[in-house]
């Protein structure tokens, strides 16, 4: 135990003594957050698998109780603040609400619009890098776009393709566009002189250079991208539907619930929408070791 370390449990036992003469009601909730982060200290100095799994897992579980229990403690209004153990009732009870919800914000607005803005960026990429001057057209535009408020075009969007999920979706076309444009503009120009030099040493062509040099080494450029327009993509959906829907969607069931006071219906759409996006998040940083295996950041 290092000099800084050795008056850690004292400061803490005066802190617990201080606060019980403030506010009764804190201790536990100070004294249980000292106790898992003595824990998350002492896993962390253990350099093992379960131990860097366990780390995060504890926090959350901390979070979640200590949330419990300040809501129990100083009775706070279920309007403003529900309790976990009610936003797990009313996630329980909705779970086929909130299944439409996710079908229609996610797969057909958030999951198509993906698919498509993204697509059609990788393919503009490739024509830009062909032609220099729509790359040096192209990318003005692109943080021109990039600038623009989703608050301003999601309503025009929304009045051009209709109430349906055709709008979330093109609203999500043109947040992910730009962002997967740009690193894949950047990634294809990430090559060494020496290298293009061996591969026209070799008698390559364009065509050639590009499948076999440049496009692998613009992967990790394409995926870094492709990870945050999946994050722009559920924003997108999401903010599109406060705009104008139908009588279902994340962004719709947040917008009513708040107007009925339904906090705890609010959280579950939260809920629903962090684990999508944590999913959709996960299985492209999968595929990314997969494709980018040879890259220094996925060696072992």
């Amino acid at each position: 135990m290092t000099a800084l370390a050795r008056p850690a449990p004292i400061a803490a036992a005066l802190a617990l003594v201080l606060l019980a003469l403030v506010s009764p009601r804190a201790v536990p909730i100070l004294a249980l957050w000292l106790a898992a982060f003595a824990l998350n200290l002492w896993l962390a100095g253990r350099d093992t698998r379960s131990a860097r799994m366990a780390v995060p897992a504890i926090f959350g579980v901390t979070v979640l109780i200590l949330w419990e229990i300040t809501v129990w403690l100083y009775a706070v209004p279920g309007v403003i603040l529900p309790a976990p153990t009610a936003i797990a009732a009313a996630f329980t009870a909705n779970l086929r609400t909130l299944w439409g919800d996710f079908v229609q914000t996610f797969v057909k607005g958030a999951l198509s619009g993906y698919a498509i803005g993204c697509l059609s960026a990788f393919a503009v990429a490739l024509l830009a890098d062909r032609f220099a001057f729509l790359k040096s057209g192209l990318l003005p535009v692109g943080n021109f776009m990039a600038a623009l408020p989703i608050v301003g075009t999601a309503p025009i969007l929304v009045m051009w393709f209709g109430f349906d999920w055709q709008s979330k979706a093109a609203v999500v076309v043109a947040m992910v566009f730009f962002p997967v444009l740009v690193n894949t503009v950047a990634g294809l120009t990430d090559t060494q002189a020496m290298q293009r030099d061996l591969m026209r040493t070799y008698g390559a062509g364009y065509w050639a250079t590009l499948t076999k040099l440049r496009l692998p080494a613009a992967m990790p450029f394409v995926f870094n991208g492709l990870k945050i327009s999946t994050t722009l993509a559920l924003i997108g959906a999401i903010v599109a539907e406060f705009f104008g829907s139908p009588i279902q969607g994340v962004g719709f069931r947040i917008s009513v619930s708040v107007g009925q006071l339904a906090l705890d219906m609010v959280w579950s759409e939260i809920v629903v929408a962090a684990l999508a996006g944590s999913l959709f998040y996960g299985i492209i940083a999968a595929i990314e070791t997969r494709v980018t295996f040879w890259h220094p950041s996925n060696r072992g």
